[in-house]
């Protein structure tokens, strides 16, 4: 289990090209396909879990993310089929109460489709993963095109990701995206 500490930011296509272009770094471009599962009780949302599948350049990784102090908590095994994974999720140690809440039965209810460029920087006192994101979020019907940027630590100390995103957000005047991907779909589904 990792805990997961990022920052999301509000962007347009204009910031994130030119964040692309003003930040150094090796990038990485994926396709994602992202869809979000739960119960028709809404089991999972309503403990701010987060079950998902996500297609990454064609390879299916399933993950399920849960609320921490700081951050979220983060389970993921790579895996074709959403309910095959639940056993898998359970095993690396996320909630136990996760085969109990899909007993009866999950359904896809929302999700994204989009490019991300990723930039993994090292920095002076650790390591952050920029993320630029540009695709649709779809839910109930509705599709929302979104632009993000997103600050991810991977190694070092929550304020190193915190000043390296305070300085992002000054240079690019960006604001900060206080929901998730899946809680700005879902807030789609529930026509919302």
């Amino acid at each position: 289990m990792a805990v997961e500490y990022e920052i999301k930011f509000k962007a347009t296509e204009e910031a994130l090209l030119a964040i692309d272009r003003g930040i150094a770094g090796e990038a990485a471009v994926f396709q994602m396909e992202t869809t979000y599962y739960d119960t028709p009780s809404g089991a999972l949302s309503a403990r701010f879990y987060t079950l998902r599948k996500r297609l990454e350049n064609g390879i299916s990784v399933c993950t399920l993310k849960a609320p921490a102090q700081q951050g979220r908590r983060e389970w993921e095994i790579p895996c074709e089929d959403i309910l095959e994974a639940i056993p898998k999720l359970v095993a690396l140690g996320c909630p136990a109460d996760l085969p109990d809440l899909v007993k009866e039965g999950i359904f896809p209810i929302c999700g994204a489709h989009f490019t991300r460029i990723a930039k993994t920087l090292s920095l002076t006192d650790g390591t952050v993963e920029l993320a630029l994101d540009r695709g649709i979020l779809f839910g109930g019907g509705r599709e929302e095109p979104f632009c993000e940027a997103e600050v991810e630590l991977k190694d070092g100390s929550v304020a190193l990701c915190d000043a390296f995103a305070k300085m992002l957000a000054t240079e690019f005047s960006l604001k900060i995206e206080k929901k998730s991907k899946f809680r700005r779909a879902l807030s789609l589904y529930k026509g919302e």
